[in-house]
């Protein structure tokens, strides 16, 4: 099959890979640039496990093809973490126990992240509306949701501390 070289930023690291045109975005990143934070669950958009962040938007990798991210900036769980450590979210689900078997947390954190950016200070109601693309089998989502609201008032407060 014809290979097409795309080029991409993942995680603030330019990215060059020969992909099939037909090869779903999911497949590149945790085949060919080994980031297996966005997890293959339903490979039909409905789970969200390998939700990204594609050019400033959540999507779901298994529903991309990876030409389509040719030129992007993406992010996946594995670049919320600073060299200091993990991300506010990333914190706030371990200490919220917003997981249980983990298998959804990458894509539920990488969607929150999202919604946070696009909304700072959401209601439960707004997180809940926000998230429900992304579904946990085994959790409840009371805690995926304390969580992240939990991780709003940190955010918050690190910004009032920093202006």
């Amino acid at each position: 099959m014809t290979q097409m070289k795309i080029s991409m930023t993942v995680n603030g690291t330019a990215q060059s890979v020969e992909v099939e045109p037909r090869e779903l975005l999911i497949h590149v990143l945790r085949e060919r640039l080994n980031l297996t934070g966005p997890h293959i669950g339903c490979e039909t958009s409905h789970c969200g496990a390998c939700t990204v962040d594609l050019n400033g938007k959540s999507v779901k990798a298994c529903t991309v093809f990876a030409v389509q991210a040719a030129g992007a900036d993406i992010t996946t769980v594995e670049g919320l973490a600073g060299p200091d450590g993990l991300h506010v979210l990333q914190e706030s689900f371990r200490e919220h126990h917003g997981l249980q078997c983990g298998y959804c947390t990458p894509g539920m954190i990488t969607r929150a992240h999202r919604l946070l950016q696009e909304n700072p200070r959401p209601s439960e109601e707004d997180v809940r509306f926000g998230m429900a693309g992304n579904l946990c089998r085994c959790t409840g989502y009371q805690n995926i949701v304390k969580a992240i609201l939990a991780a709003s008032d940190r955010m918050a407060a690190m910004k009032e501390a920093a202006e």
